[in-house]
């Protein structure tokens, strides 16, 4: 039997991706069975047989037998004169079998059957998409870059999905052009518009986390656990990690002989600085390894605050703040406590606490210098103005202000 475009329509989905072949017969079905109820109003007494292959389909309707002019309803019987036209060895009581053609429903109702056997399918497949993102959030994907807008990047995967790479979740120094290849994680999922929205992500911890599982083997079996991971995208990255086998070596096997592992992991970072410490209970020993590079001399707790203040010699507190003041500010989001830098005081170098020009200078300027570390005036002279305006919020004028300040003291 003809089925007029049907077919064309079946050809055109019945290899969606994300869709399988039961469920595709299922919604041919049910289109079919929708058509036979608005034409004789009930479809309890057909059968509608799809061909799995290539969508052609069979369409029987049933109907008993009755006596002439006996027919209360033409939709479930049929007159016995009238069914001897067809078969003449009918009786009273005998089930009339027909087929059904789709012509004689008429072209304008295929057409809307058409149309509505592509939409449900195309809603099929949306609902498909999302639940298989949904269950792959953390998940790495990788994809091609389709086409890039100001805010955000459009990246094909695989399955030809599109997935969305917003600016805010691209490593600063990131830098695509159409046809890309890139990595990322999937973060989050949801559905607007009745169309799932996939974000992915280089900036989310669980990136770095999947690509240490990909470049370290002990990771992905299990034999080393990443206990932690904090990042400035870009700029600096501290994990904490763990072995359970006391002859495992966890951060050298993180970096790998001659640092052959943790160099593809900065390479897809962008040059991203990345810490790698061994994980410890012991608080005081676990905020020294945070601080590294820098050489703690002492540290004091307060438990119950979540603070620590850290006691370094005068070359070791630059190093700890670190560039951007990103060291401190990491080993304080992988430890979970405040710390506080101070340079420890040394009597035979004079020097003379910044809260001492506390007449001359602003307190909030101050302030400033302190969050950073620099808490004696020969802190903040040891460093050029350039340094400083990296590490502080303070305008240049006011800092050239304060080392005048500041010098005058010595002279």
């Amino acid at each position: 039997m003809s089925n007029i475009n049907l077919i064309d329509s079946f050809q055109e989905f019945k290899d969606f991706k994300n869709i399988d072949r039961p469920t595709v017969i299922s919604v041919l079905e049910e289109v079919f069975r929708s058509m036979i109820r608005r034409r004789f109003g009930t479809d309890e007494n057909c059968d509608v047989i799809v061909n799995p292959d290539n969508g052609d389909l069979e369409i029987w309707r049933t109907r008993v037998v009755v006596e002439d002019e006996f027919s209360e309803d033409d939709d479930l019987e049929i007159e016995l004169a009238e069914a001897r036209k067809v078969d003449a060895d009918l009786e009273v009581g005998d089930d009339f079998i027909e087929e059904i053609t789709l012509e004689s429903f008429g072209r304008r109702a295929i057409l809307a059957a058409r149309q509505t056997l592509v939409s449900k399918v195309l809603e099929l497949e949306k609902d498909e998409i999302f639940k298989k993102y949904k269950d792959r959030v953390g998940e790495l994907v990788t994809g091609e870059v389709y086409q890039i807008w100001k805010k955000e990047t459009l990246v094909l995967d695989d399955d030809g999905n599109e997935l969305i790479l917003p600016k805010t979740e691209q490593i600063p120094a990131d830098y695509f052009k159409k046809g890309d290849s890139i990595r990322a994680v999937v973060h989050k999922v949801d559905m607007m518009n009745a169309s799932p929205k996939i974000i992915i992500s280089r900036t989310a911890p669980e990136f770095l986390h999947r690509l240490f599982e990909l470049e370290v083997p002990e990771i992905f079996d299990g034999l080393i656990t990443i206990k932690k991971i904090v990042r400035e995208p870009g700029e600096r990255a501290k994990v904490a990690v763990e072995s359970y086998d006391d002859r495992i070596d966890p951060v050298g096997a993180c970096v790998g002989m001659k640092g052959s592992r943790i160099h593809g992991i900065v390479r897809e970072l962008r040059n991203e600085n990345i810490d790698v410490i061994n994980f410890t209970n012991n608080t005081s020993l676990y905020i020294t390894r945070a601080l590294s590079p820098a050489k703690i001399s002492s540290i004091k707790l307060d438990e119950e605050e979540k603070r620590a203040e850290v006691y370094l010699q005068s070359d070791q507190v630059s190093l700890a703040i670190g560039r951007g003041g990103h060291n401190i500010k990491l080993a304080g989001k992988l430890t979970g406590y405040e710390i506080d830098v101070y340079r420890e005081s040394d009597e035979s170098d004079e020097d003379v606490d910044i809260e001492e020009f506390s007449d001359e200078i602003e307190s909030w300027i101050l302030d400033e210098f302190k969050r950073v570390g620099l808490d004696t005036a020969r802190s903040v002279l040891a460093l050029s103005v350039e340094e400083l305006i990296k590490r502080t919020d303070l305008e240049e004028q006011t800092i050239i202000d304060v080392i005048q300040i500041f010098k005058s003291e010595f002279e």
